[in-house]
């Protein structure tokens, strides 16, 4: 009775097949539960299949930068939109430069395809500048204008704790003339400032004048307190071509991202390319969304630079605005030297906080875009395309039927419920992964499914062909589907590493469609083998126990005659052990 005991605990569960196939039956329950639930019964789509967005954006030439349309700089702009789209959740997103001066930008249908949309020709040019003086965001008749603190704009910024909000410091005493003088001698002293220390960075002059900046700065001051005053911020084009074609050097008119105020700026004296890291965070204290960003180390110093500077001014000469794409979007004063970090804060909700912090994450673009063309792309290709693969792909597995049906016959019927089983478990996890991490399903996707289908079959034909090794040597049915199992398992998982580690060095090495295909065939490699353990091996096991595989019928695949089969090597031992006895005793 011993040695019966050893042999099925030597079998690797032989009596106990029962737990795998439970373990895969909750999983596939728990995912296809986990689908309906989720209300996501089908996969997304890629832009091939499901139609989507496509958007040509236009480089404009750069002022004093005649060749800043470039290659490189091109390059730049398509890494820094695929990385701002992405870090949306939007996959399958294609980016691709066309000629020497378009880029191509394909959304595919989907939750945040509207917002991507709202960001990719974003140019994200951030400055620090100082504010020279504020009035309302309508034309002031020269002479009248005067600094308004409710012209500040919503939004605040408050670059530590201890900034104070602008709102709060209004220079209600100050008259139509004496703001008239103050704007035309900040407008000057900015001026000479440029001429002394065009580094940004560096530390301000003494404020002395000198011969060289003596002429020029009076006619640049006629010219920006003009076009201050009859700036209208509450007309949406002019707003957007107020700051256009100015240096960061240069002071400049902008106006607030809601048009209620207009600013007279200084040079920049921070760029976006100082700002390290920026991201959206819910402050509970003030239950408000605010923009978190932190400097570089030479972001810091030039931060602690300006507030240094500006502390020691009068509103609003003490104001810094924060300037996105020629817009202010807050403008806080500065009581205190500040360095390190920042925030900007006010009228956001959770999305505009996130798309804020997301295009300032990601860098600002090198160049200037406009959108050019915006078209709809319907998936009708696609889905012919689509049915003609799936056609080909029915037809494959077709071929695949008849043939596991001729040579295996009754085994045909495992290897087809393991590839029911495997694409069950291919779909459900598909839908889930499309909301989970935007996966979307391409044609080179659905390729790379139906490649997976030819890995799976070999995967049980491997194990068949042991098996009936095994039934040849001379062993019965259930013996060989043990001791076939762990030569055939060595030979499944090296077939299916390989498989995977080619799907991985794809996925890694590649971009676009491509890596649709590689995720798609190591996702079902990976699955393979969890069908070909849990489900393919406990059902063999559980069919030699029936009398139709086990008793050897023809029609079973396993017959021994049919295979050749030698006479039974045990049998044979016995019956010698037999005839030896009686002589010895």
């Amino acid at each position: 009775m011993a040695a019966p005991k050893k042999g099925r605990g030597s079998s690797g569960g032989q009596g106990r097949p029962g737990r795998a196939l439970v373990l895969i039956l909750i999983a596939m329950v728990a995912l296809t539960g986990g689908m309906f639930l989720s209300g996501h019964t089908t996969p997304r789509l890629g832009i091939d299949l499901a139609g989507g967005t496509s958007i040509t954006l236009k480089a404009k030439s750069q002022p004093g930068k005649p060749d800043a349309i470039n290659e490189t700089n091109m390059n730049t702009a398509v890494s820094i939109i695929e990385r701002r789209v992405n870090g949306l959740g939007v996959s399958e997103a294609e980016v691709q430069t066309q000629g020497p001066s378009n880029i191509i930008v394909n959304i595919p249908k989907g939750t945040n395809s509207k917002q991507a949309r709202e960001q990719v020709g974003t140019t994200a040019q951030l400055y620090f500048r100082p504010v020279l003086t504020v009035a309302g965001g309508k034309p002031t008749p020269e002479g009248s204008a005067s600094p308004s603190a409710s012209g500040t704009g919503k939004p605040s910024a408050t670059p530590s704790a201890k900034a104070s909000d602008p709102e709060t410091a209004s220079d209600s005493k100050t008259t139509p003339s004496a703001t008239a003088t103050t704007q035309g001698r900040a407008v000057t002293d900015a001026l000479k400032a440029d001429d002394e220390t065009p580094d940004p960075s560096a530390s301000t002059g003494d404020g002395s004048d000198t011969p060289a900046a003596s002429e020029t700065p009076d006619a640049a001051t006629a010219a920006l307190q003009k076009k201050f005053t009859e700036l209208d911020c509450t007309d949406a084009s002019a707003r957007a071509k107020a700051g256009d074609g100015v240096k960061p050097e240069d002071p400049t008119v902008a106006c607030s991202s809601e048009g209620d105020a207009k600013y007279l700026l200084g040079p920049a004296e921070v760029s976006g390319t100082d700002v390290d890291d920026a991201k959206a965070q819910f402050d509970q204290q003030r239950g408000m969304w605010l923009v978190s960003m932190e400097f570089t180390d030479k972001g810091s110093k030039k931060f602690q630079t300006i507030t240094k500077k500006l502390s020691a001014q009068q509103s609003p000469q003490n104001q810094f605005a924060i300037s996105l794409d020629g817009e202010v979007v807050s403008a806080p004063q500065v009581n205190e030297t500040l360095s390190g970090s920042a925030e900007i804060s006010g009228s956001f909700n959770q999305q505009s906080a996130e798309d804020l912090g997301n295009i300032l994450s990601y860098g600002a673009l090198p160049l200037s875009f406009s959108e050019d063309t915006v078209t709809t792309v319907t998936a009708a290709l696609g889905g012919e395309q689509l049915e003609a693969g799936l056609i080909a792909g029915a037809i494959g597995l077709a071929l695949v039927v008849i043939y596991l049906v001729a040579y295996y016959r009754g085994l045909a019927l495992i290897a087809l419920l393991s590839l029911l089983v495997s694409g069950i478990l291919t779909y459900t996890i598909m839908a889930l992964l499309g909301p989970a991490i935007g996966f979307a399903l391409n044609l080179p996707a659905v390729c790379g499914a139906i490649v997976a289908i030819g890995i799976t079959a070999d995967s049980f034909i491997v194990y068949f062909e042991r098996i009936r090794d095994e039934i040849r040597e001379g062993r019965t049915l259930r013996p060989a589907v043990e001791r076939a199992w762990p030569r055939a398992r060595r030979t499944i998982l090296v077939s299916d590493f390989v498989s995977f580690l080619a799907a991985a060095v794809l996925f890694l090495v590649t971009v676009g469609k491509v890596q649709g295909f590689a995720f798609t065939l190591g996702l079902t490699t990976l699955l393979d083998v969890v069908v070909v353990f849990l489900f393919t091996k406990p059902v063999v096991t559980l069919m030699a126990r029936t009398k139709f595989f086990g008793g050897g019928h023809p029609w079973s695949g396993l017959d021994p005659k049919r295979l050749g089969a030698k006479p039974p090597l045990r049998r044979s031992r016995r019956a010698n052990v037999r005839t030896d006895h009686p002589k010895e005793a």
